[in-house]
């Protein structure tokens, strides 16, 4: 089979990352676009990704891409692509997309288009006019943005969010792809000490383990392209030894978590030993009035309650003012902190040495990092 295209989508503002990280799998023809990665591959690449990206949501196969103004331009554009060398003659094809800012505006039109055309070459193939789409599912993706239209294959089945370790998290928890990227922002290592005082369902403290381990965040997980059929089950296996070769169960890492309440201290830890990194994580009842840290060094990275998830704006603001006095400029300490409030650095008491904009679910947030040490 030829170079395979692929695209996978993240969180805004974290393109550059995700490519960062393709990059530093040896992917060929890596391009960040808004919202979204493009790089090309093999069916190893495809299992590679799926296993190893902390900040990829998902993993597509680009197929076409072409300009439709009608059904049918999009209904010739779709038949064009060779979908039985992806889907087998007894396998499932949903449909399913989106359009922004084109002429061709019905989704639920768009998706009858599609699942036509897709029959209609199908039939030609395998010489069959009905399909029972008994066998492995092969979603079908669309996006048509601005009259240009992307159809895509998802291999990830679940969002790579999904990493396996958190079936329970308290109100509110934070997307463990945005986790990862604060790690990364942060700049975690094997012989990192992290803190995170708001420690909720431990997400944040998890994520900066399986960093600095180098443990592969979908070790412990599957994907719907495991069950494809035109996938050797020997791409998967092969893939996963790599990803536990390269594990450092050397790390010298350790993080600590406090929350002032008892059950999500017990929920850090539960999920901690889910991800299998309970021995790297300390958790216990404290609230941020009696933070202190008594390490050399230690990033702390924090997505404290805000107004537009548990408390009201006054009670977000009067943490920030306690977090101002308790993350005090020393050396060999860094924060990290996550918030939609545009006025954080006031109740903080400083401007931030940097600032990102990302985002926590469909909030707009700042991620402001302290590291000036004078």
């Amino acid at each position: 089979m030829e170079k395979i295209n692929f695209s996978v989508p993240c969180l805004f503002g974290i393109e550059g990352i995700c490519a960062d990280e393709l990059k530093r799998m040896e992917i060929e023809n890596v391009r960040a676009e808004n919202g979204r990665v493009l790089f090309e591959g093999d069916m190893h690449t495809l299992a590679r990704v799926n296993l190893c990206s902390r900040y990829a949501e998902r993993v597509h196969i680009l197929l076409a891409q072409f300009r439709a103004l009608s059904f049918e331009e999009l209904f010739q554009g779709v038949k064009k692509i060779p979908w039985e060398q992806w889907i087998g003659k007894d396998e499932e094809f949903p449909v399913k997309g989106h359009s922004v800012s084109s002429k061709l505006a019905s989704v639920p039109d768009c998706q009858k288009i599609i699942k036509k055309a897709v029959v209609g070459r199908l039939s030609a193939k395998y010489g069959k006019s009905w399909f029972d789409e008994t066998g492995s599912r092969h979603q079908i993706q669309f996006l048509i943005m601005k009259d240009q239209v992307s159809i895509m294959l998802d291999t990830s089945g679940e969002g790579l969010h999904k990493r396996g370790y958190r079936r329970d998290a308290t109100e509110a928890p934070i997307k463990e792809t945005l986790a990862a990227a604060m790690a990364d922002l942060s700049h975690v290592r094997p012989f990192s000490t992290v803190i995170d005082p708001f420690c909720g369902s431990g997400t944040i403290l998890i994520e900066s383990a399986l960093k600095a381990m180098n443990i592969a965040p979908g070790i412990r997980r599957s994907f719907a392209a495991e069950k494809w059929e035109v996938i050797p089950s020997e791409v998967w296996s092969v893939e996963r030894e790599r990803c536990l070769d390269l594990i450092k169960r050397d790390a010298e890492f350790q993080a600590y978590g406090y929350d002032i309440d008892p059950a999500a201290v017990e929920l850090t830890l539960a999920n901690a030993k889910k991800a299998g990194v309970e021995k790297r994580i300390h958790a216990e009842r404290r609230g941020i009035a009696d933070f202190d840290a008594d390490f050399e060094r230690a990033a702390i990275i924090s997505n404290p309650p805000y107004g537009e998830r548990l408390l009201d704006i006054e009670q977000a603001r009067e943490l920030y003012r306690i977090m101002g006095k308790k993350f005090f400029k020393r050396p060999g300490y860094s924060y990290t902190v996550i918030s939609p409030d545009d006025s954080f650095e006031n109740s903080f008491g400083r401007s931030a040495d940097k600032r990102r904009k990302l985002y926590n679910g469909m909030i707009k947030c700042q991620v402001y990092m302290y590291f000036k040490n004078k």
